[in-house]
């Protein structure tokens, strides 16, 4: 059993915690999970296939033939031919690796497989980790300011809709104990490197997320406080860990709960 939070920050009840957050958590597991879902947004990287090629670079080996290297003293290097007197030619590199504007040796190629594979149980189980996790007040300690909050996970019995601004959710925040978290994560520092020129100054710390039913509308009260709000059926691994590691704070709607017994 747990406290219920009203949407005002006071204690109306209590609930009971379904079965999910009774899953033994595997730190392998998660973190394979993990690496498998954050490889889906990696671009493929690769040249243009006709690159270096686009040149008519032809000369033959042949005994008197005409346009031909024979007796010239030339390698294999393929040449182009920019001028000509009769049959004397004036050629430069063309085409191979070598040569200026040529092809590249070894270039990156289209076929190549960036997304990491894994089973759909495989990934819902970790998900589950993820959320039980959530409930350990050791494993959230790590990489959240709790203050001096003793139970989790944090269940909020109201519909999140009607917080119609920022002040109403930091008043929310701080009412249930997480105004130390709420100045960590409002707490924002300079980069370093050229990433301050490429659109992102700033960075922030890794913040909380809010689950909410499946049938509820989400809040977006929360969106300047750099809090993730999901629905349950939209959970991902990254949503519930800390870039694969267990310990993610976790808010739950009184309708999330119902919809994790399902």
């Amino acid at each position: 059993m747990v406290k219920v939070f009203s949407i005002d920050g006071k204690e109306s009840g209590s609930i009971e915690l379904p079965e999910v957050f009774n899953t033994p958590v595997n730190y392998q597991t998660l973190k394979k999970a993990f690496l498998a879902e954050d490889s889906e947004r990696f671009q493929l990287k690769y040249t243009d296939p006709m690159a270096g090629k686009r040149k008519v670079a032809r000369l033959t080996k042949r005994r008197r033939s005409y346009k031909t290297s024979y007796g010239r003293g030339l390698d294999r290097t393929p040449r182009k031919t920019l001028s000509k007197v009769g049959t004397n030619f004036y050629y430069v590199g063309a085409v191979a690796p070598n040569t200026v504007g040529g092809r590249e040796a070894h270039p990156p190629q289209a076929e190549k497989r960036l997304v990491k594979g894994i089973n759909k149980k495989e990934k819902r189980m970790a998900i589950k980790m993820g959320i039980a996790a959530s409930a350990n007040i050791k494993e959230v300690s790590k990489f959240h300011n709790l203050g001096g909050l003793k139970e989790l996970p944090i269940v909020i019995d109201g519909n999140l809709e009607t917080l119609k601004k920022t002040k109403d959710a930091i008043k929310l925040l701080s009412a249930i104990g997480l105004e130390n978290e709420l100045n960590r994560v409002l707490n924002k520092k300079i980069r370093s490197g050229k990433g301050k020129l490429r659109g992102r100054k700033y960075k922030r710390k890794l913040s909380l997320v809010i689950v909410t039913g499946n049938e509820e509308k989400t809040s977006k009260a929360f969106s300047n406080l750099n809090t993730v709000v999901k629905s349950f059926k939209d959970l991902g691994v990254k949503d519930v860990s800390q870039a694969g590691k267990p310990g993610r704070l976790i808010i739950c709607t009184k309708s999330a709960i119902e919809s994790m017994r399902k």
